[in-house]
Parts: C-alpha cells; sequence; structure tokens
C-alpha cells in the first residue's frame, strides 16, 4: 500500500496520482502565474483526487470546489482580497470547475461569526492549513519556480492513501468534522472516519518541513 512507503516514495506517488485530475494541473498552472504570496491549492481536490484514484473513480469524481490559499497581511481589508478574487475569476475563467481564492491572514476576522469559535490570526498560509478539522485535509500543493511541486504535508500522507479521515481538534468545532466527514463518506463509502476525541487535546501539531517532489 503506499501510504506504508517510505516518504520519499509516498511524495512521489501523490504527484503522479494528482497529474491524474487534468483539472487540477490546470488550476495550479494558472495559479502559479498570478504570483500569489505564499499561496496553496489544498485541502478537498487533494485529498479527494487521492481517494478517486485509489477507489477506482475518475480523479475529479465529488469534488466540489479548488480551494486557493494565500497569506497577505500586508491589508487586511476586504476591498484588497475581493481584487485577487475577482483577478481570479479571469484567470481560471472557462474551467469546468468553481476555484476559491481566500486571504489566510483575514481568516481570525471572520471565523468566530461563521463557526461560533474564535481563531487567533494565521501567521502563515501553513499555519492555516495545520487547522483543517481532519488531519487528513492538511495537505497543500504549489508550482515553485522552474516546475517543482512543493508539498505542505504537516501529518504525512499515510491516512491519504489508505482513506483514513483522523479529527484535528486544533481549533475546528466537532460539529464541523462530524458533519464534513459524513458528507465524504457518503461520497467515498470505503473510508474510515475515526470519532472525535472525549478528551481535550492541546493546541498545535508537529512542525513538519515542506518537501519539494520534481517535475
Amino acid at each position: 500500500m503506499t501510504g506504508r512507503l517510505p516518504l520519499d516514495e509516498q511524495l512521489a506517488s501523490l504527484q503522479s496520482v494528482l497529474s491524474r485530475n487534468e483539472v487540477l494541473l490546470e488550476v495550479l498552472g494558472r495559479t502559479a502565474k498570478m504570483e500569489l504570496p505564499g499561496w496553496y491549492v489544498t485541502a478537498g481536490c487533494l485529498f479527494q483526487t487521492v481517494w478517486n484514484v485509489v477507489t477506482d473513480r475518475h480523479p475529479e469524481h465529488g469534488i466540489k470546489d479548488y480551494d486557493v490559499f494565500y497569506f497577505d497581511d500586508g491589508d487586511l481589508s476586504w476591498e484588497a482580497e475581493d481584487a485577487v478574487i475577482s483577478k481570479g475569476k479571469e484567470i481560471f475563467d472557462g474551467l469546468p470547475a468553481e476555484v476559491e481564492i481566500r486571504n489566510e491572514a483575514r481568516v481570525h476576522l471572520w471565523y468566530e461569526q461563521k463557526f461560533g469559535v474564535p481563531c487567533a490570526p494565521h501567521e502563515s498560509t501553513e499555519s492555516a492549513i495545520d487547522c483543517f478539522a481532519a488531519t487528513t485535509c492538511c495537505l497543500g500543493v504549489r508550482l515553485e519556480p522552474g516546475g517543482r511541486w512543493r508539498i505542505y504535508a504537516p501529518h504525512g500522507l499515510s491516512d491519504v492513501f489508505n482513506l483514513v479521515v483522523r479529527p484535528n481538534p486544533v481549533l475546528a468545532p466537532r460539529e464541523v468534522y462530524e458533519a464534513k466527514s459524513a458528507r465524504w463518506q457518503r461520497q467515498w463509502p470505503e473510508l474510515t472516519v475515526l470519532d472525535w476525541p472525549s478528551a481535550p487535546v492541546p493546541r498545535g501539531v508537529p512542525s513538519t518541513p515542506c518537501r519539494e517532489a520534481g517535475p
């Protein structure tokens, strides 16, 4: 199983699997041209592509949208973020998928109103990815100059390839995790969804450096 391979082989397998999703490749290429600070394509479009390939589905099956995160704390106004979103609509015009662009430096300004719990300001795009409701979601990919892939995976890739959904109770509330995992399991019934922990878990995740894979 890919999830039991050495990490370098898992990274190569991840790039190979994600490259089967043609929409994802187009999103990566077009986002790179925007030159957004600290950007990653992240979340469902990545791990769900892996799930699809592992379970012999079409690589784009069930993927609702493609998330692009960036980090710009120089201007926290909605107007600045909206200008980037508007530019993205032009860049991604014609793609058969929705692309959502968000400045992760602004998350703390709206998170509590939406999810009911406060969110400290993120320090980077990586720190925002660290806070997804499931550790399986904590994955980001971007293209570096020369076409090299930069992969951020603070919890590794074993759960992603082994179809395990594991809670990440550092920020998102339990109900968010349970709603998302229930929706995912309806689309991918092969998933193993682990229960939310009964005891509080200390905030923070282990720091794992980004890794790069060749083009």
